[in-house]
This record gives structure tokens, C-alpha cells and sequence, in this order.
């Protein structure tokens, strides 16, 4: 898949207050296509928290040609989220009007703000129809928002690891990310996007407990030997992601995702979550990770059943949340008399 940007010049006004003149939104297509061929399936995937819009990229086993998601065969689209930092407008994006970095100039960001830069690049391809929606974790907030304000758009869909208002829990673990950053006194500076990078590293580690559970850890990250005096196998996988994270991310961005995180609630203004599921009016799949601590599966039930035409299913994982990037098998399994339906 290739990308794109979008220049999209007029002005974006932001569902919690400020405008820009312009933004810029990133996406990709098949072979850097601009529309489908005629007769061609339209495949779009909304994408998780820090990841960008080459789902070949983060989804390889399911993305690419002749694989599920098949290049060849369908036209599939992702489009990167706004305030992020791999090619859409965001906090590390240059401000006109300085020169510099946004930083925290930058509006926040709502689930429905990035589910409208979706539909402003599906109105620049030409697509009147998406035959099939996909979305995992924030990815499932922007599906399930998508097929509520456009719901004549969208023909099917699937909910992987997602619930459409963010929980006390979750936001628990957001604060803690922000708490983290702001403890990093580079980060409030706004020197350069090197700003807050230990502070982010910290925060990255209180997210991958949250993407993971006790049992993958256990089987991963136990000691290799019985003497040990002090366990620091676990220790230095968490130091090793930071500092990767570290490496392709900035604290800025992420702070602002984590806010978009926060503002994930499809009852907001349109008389609480019963009353929007049911305006989802396409048949869905609603799938839960058996051990996902951020979204487990009794409350993905709770969804799938307000859901007029909603599917559910559990599949297994030792990985936690992070089961939707990791159990191909079970998820193709899932998905598969959706695709097979087109």
C-alpha cells in the first residue's frame, strides 16, 4: 500500500473548540490508487492508538496481496488519525503562524473529529459506499462512530477489542500516561519534539500492562534461572519498549491521542449509548479477547447486544488487548463470512 496526504484546505472546526485554516490528512490505498475499479470492493480499516495508516505495515499477516485483506482483490483504505505524527495534522505538525511545532496550540482531538477527517478522504476517492468497515481498539471508536453519523454509508462492520464509551478504568490509565509525561520537566519547555522523551517512555510502559495481562507476562518474561537474586527480565522488556516507543513517537502526539482516547462516548448528544447502537443500522461483528483488561468481554457483550444486527464471539489469547494484532488465525475466523458475503 502507498501514501497519500491530503491537503485539505478549508477551515476544520474542532468538536471541543478551535478551528484551523487548513489541515492535512494522511492515508493510504493499493498500489497508491485513488479510486476503486469499477466493481471493486471497498475495504476501510481504522486504525489503533499509535500505529498509521499502512495496515500492511502493523497487520501483516492479514493485509497485503493475496493475504485476507487482499490488495489485489479489494480496495482497502486507512487513513491516519488526526493528531497523530505520521503525516496528518497534529501537535508536532509546523504552525503557520510560528514556525514551530504546535505543541500544545494544537486543538484537542475527539473520536468524532478524526471519524469526520475519515469521511472528508472517502468523499476526495469518490467511494459512496464502504462494503466493509474494520476498526480494533481506538480504531473500533472511530468504526462505531462511523457507521453512526453515516449510517446509510457503511454495509458491514466489525467491532474487534472496542466499546463505544471509553470506561473509568481506561481513563485511569490515560492519566497516569499524561501524569508521566508532565513528570518529565522537557516536556512543558516545547523546546523541540524531543521534549518529554523520558516521560514517554514511562508512559509507554503504563500502557503495555494495560495491552497485556498477568499471563502473558508470566510466560514470556519469567526469570531463566531459579537462583536469581533480583527479576529483572520483565524490568528490561519494559525499558526496551520505552525506549523503542521513544524512537518512532512523540510526547506530544501522544498526549493528545491519549485525550482522544478520553473522548470516546457515540451517546454524547444523541440521548446515551442504547439510543446510538441502535442507529447502527448495517450488520456488525462484535468481537472480545477473552483476556483484555481494558475491554473484556462482559461489556463487549453488553454492546453487542444494543446493537440491532451485532454477531458476538470471544476469541482466546494469552496477550491480552493486544490479542487483535496477534491472533490472526482466530480474527481471519471471525471475519471471514463477512468477507466471504461481499
Amino acid at each position: 500500500m502507498e501514501k497519500h496526504i491530503l491537503e485539505y484546505e478549508k477551515p476544520f472546526e474542532f468538536e471541543a473548540g478551535g478551528v484551523l485554516d487548513k489541515i492535512q490528512i494522511a492515508y493510504h490505498t493499493p498500489d497508491g490508487r485513488e479510486r476503486p475499479r469499477e466493481g471493486e470492493k471497498v475495504i476501510w480499516i481504522c486504525h489503533a492508538l499509535t500505529a498509521d495508516s499502512d495496515p500492511q505495515d502493523w497487520w501483516p499477516e492479514l493485509v497485503g496481496p493475496g493475504k485476507f485483506f487482499d490488495t489485489d482483490r479489494y480496495f482497502i483504505a486507512c487513513v491516519n488519525m488526526l493528531g497523530s505524527c505520521y503525516g496528518t495534522s497534529g501537535p508536532s505538525s509546523l504552525n503557520p503562524k510560528t514556525g514551530r511545532p504546535y505543541f500544545f496550540d494544537f486543538p484537542k482531538v475527539t473520536v468524532r473529529d478524526i471519524a469526520r477527517t475519515i469521511n472528508i478522504v472517502r468523499e476526495h476517492l469518490g467511494i459512496s459506499k464502504i462494503d466493509f468497515i474494520v476498526g480494533s481498539s481506538i480504531g473500533g471508536f472511530q468504526a462505531l462512530e462511523l457507521c453512526i453519523m453515516y449510517p446509510d454509508l457503511i454495509r458491514n462492520a466489525a467491532f474487534i477489542a472496542t466499546l463505544g464509551r471509553v470506561t473509568p478504568w481506561l481513563t485511569g490509565f490515560e492519566e497516569s500516561q499524561r501524569m508521566a509525561l508532565e513528570a518529565d520537566p522537557t516536556f512543558r519547555e516545547c523546546k523541540d519534539l524531543d521534549g518529554g522523551k523520558a516521560g514517554m517512555k514511562c508512559a509507554r510502559t503504563i500502557a503495555l500492562l494495560s495491552y497485556r495481562c498477568e499471563d502473558g507476562y508470566n510466560r514470556k518474561q519469567a526469570e531463566q534461572s531459579d537462583d536469581t537474586i533480583f527479576a529483572d527480565r520483565a524490568a528490561s522488556y519494559q525499558r526496551y519498549q520505552g525506549e523503542k516507543f521513544a524512537k518512532r513517537f512523540d510526547a506530544y502526539s501522544y498526549y493528545s491521542l491519549s485525550y482522544s482516547v478520553d473522548s470516546d462516548n457515540v451517546g454524547r448528544g444523541r440521548g446515551g449509548l442504547a439510543r446510538a447502537y441502535g442507529m447502527i443500522s448495517c450488520p456488525s461483528k462484535v468481537v472480545a479477547i477473552d483476556s483484555d483488561l481494558i475491554f473484556p468481554p462482559y461489556e463487549m457483550e453488553q454492546m453487542a447486544k444494543m446493537i440491532p444486527e451485532a454477531g458476538y464471539s470471544v476469541i482466546t489469547s494469552h496477550y491480552g488487548h493486544d490479542g487483535f494484532l496477534l491472533e490472526n488465525e482466530q480474527i481471519m475466523k471471525e471475519l471471514a463470512p463477512i468477507l466471504e458475503s461481499l
